[in-house]
């Protein structure tokens, strides 16, 4: 299914709301999507919405990060992706993922964090973080290590690297790791 994607205005923000209401069980997560938006800490970032016609039906997140020892890097942190059920396993979280990638190329973000499903992030090109000595914000829940993740998007190459990811303020707490 091919999807009409683009960047979000302030004026989607009922919009993004509703997708991430409608996409977790979990309340917290379309307030989590609104305060980042407003972080300052967060930004740079990038907000996409993907569309079926006119109904939204998909958004993704990426904000703003930092590895410590190396803040020459560019660090994104992808958080929330979101499909509403009706169109959830039809290829629009990939095509949110490939899109948001391909801005960060753009903006030379070198590399991409996401704290998520380990069977469905790796065919994305993201692996387990924690084995390459990316240490995440908080500890991840015992027996979900490798669903902390990171991608290369630039020509670093990852084993010259290692160490503590920073987030913005909004995603700085425990609660959301």
């Amino acid at each position: 299914m091919n999807m009409d994607i683009r960047k979000t205005t302030e004026e989607d923000r009922k919009i993004i709301f509703q997708v991430e209401d409608l996409a977790f069980d979990d309340p917290e997560v379309p307030v989590l999507a609104d305060e980042l938006l407003e972080d300052p800490t967060a930004h740079p970032l990038i907000s996409l919405l993907a569309f079926d016609g006119e109904q939204a039906v998909g958004h993704i997140l990426f904000t703003n990060g930092w590895l410590e020892g190396f803040e020459e890097l560019s660090v994104s942190i992808l958080a929330p992706l979101a499909v509403i059920p009706s169109h959830q396993k039809q290829g629009i979280g990939g095509q949110l993922i490939r899109a948001g990638l391909e801005l960060l190329k753009q903006q030379e973000v070198d590399l991409v964090f996401v704290l998520g499903h380990i069977d469905y992030y790796p065919r994305h090109g993201f692996a387990p973080a924690l084995p390459q000595g990316f240490i995440p914000p908080y500890p991840t829940k015992q027996g979900l290590e490798d669903a902390w993740m990171v991608q290369a998007i630039s020509d670093i190459r990852l084993a010259d690297y290692a160490g503590q990811v920073h987030v913005s303020k909004v995603m700085d707490k425990p609660e959301n790791w």
